[in-house]
């Protein structure tokens, strides 16, 4: 019973409004998801670079191009 009333006098005294609390997780989000596109990208670029450095490897083992 006590902890029904500290969550009800919680609630009635908060320190933040909902509106607030929706901000702050807005911005959360949007930091996270800043986060995944950054690492996604250097993915990507990793793999492009592997594959480009691969195909001049190639295409120098095959003599189309002059090392």
């Amino acid at each position: 019973m006590s902890e029904e009333h500290n969550d009800e006098e919680r609630r009635k005294n908060a320190w933040l409004t909902d509106e607030q609390i929706d901000a702050i997780r807005e911005r959360i989000l949007a930091s996270v998801y800043e986060d995944i596109g950054r690492s996604l990208v250097k993915k990507i670029l990793w793999v492009v670079g592997s594959l480009l450095i691969a195909l001049l490897a190639w295409a120098i083992s095959k003599g189309y191009l002059k090392p």
